[in-house]
């Protein structure tokens, strides 16, 4: 069995802004340093082999926090970068709502029926993310690794392991630094922990 264990980044300056990132390479804000060390610390007596994040700083950075505690050196993989919003990126939802009104509509009702402007699609997305997850599955049988990535792509890997349609990736909540735990057996997938922020009370 292999043991994932996905981390959604930290905190960034367009979080706070509520402004759609994609492939935009935004800076964790100090409040995200902290979620990010506070999740490592939480991560520090799992037995890690190997700590892979998007090459975006956002979740490189958090990753690095984690792999420390492990003296282990983060592996950049674009594969798991968020969904590419294309031209929506820098922009926030009432400005995009007020230009790309139907689009954004089908983003939370049918999000598996569009494509962002500019951008990918959510299969798009899962085709991406999840071929990288199979091979990091394929190289560490019976380890347990962190992959540190963002909300949708995160979501999109959940409704792959659910076995449940793209179409419900927004039923999922991702929270900053959020703890995902899925277990990866020959014959089946479990899902362990969804969206577990607990190290954030601490």
């Amino acid at each position: 069995m292999t043991k994932v264990i996905l981390v959604r980044h930290g905190q960034t300056f367009w979080n706070l802004e509520l402004k759609y990132q994609g492939h935009s390479d935004i800076a964790l804000t100090d409040l995200g340093i902290s979620q990010a060390k506070q999740v490592a610390e939480r991560l520090a007596t799992e037995n890690i082999s190997a700590v892979y994040a998007s090459d975006l700083s956002r979740a490189y950075h958090t990753a690095e926090f984690i792999a420390h505690k492990h003296k282990l050196t983060v592996i950049a993989m674009p594969e798991f970068r968020e969904i590419s919003f294309g031209e929506w990126e820098g922009l926030n939802y009432s400005k995009i709502n007020d230009q790309w009104p139907e689009v954004m509509n089908k983003l939370f009702t049918h999000p598996d029926e569009i494509r962002i402007p500019g951008g990918e699609t959510f299969r798009e997305l899962k085709e991406r993310s999840q071929s990288a997850i199979e091979r990091l599955i394929a190289q560490h049988e019976d380890d347990t690794i962190v992959v540190v990535s963002h909300g949708g792509t995160i979501r999109t890997l959940l409704c792959a392991a659910l076995d449940i349609h793209l179409n419900r990736v927004w039923n999922i909540k991702q929270d900053n630094t959020a703890v995902n735990i899925v277990e990866y057996y020959p014959d089946r997938t479990m899902v362990a922990l969804v969206n577990d922020t607990h190290h954030l009370n601490s």
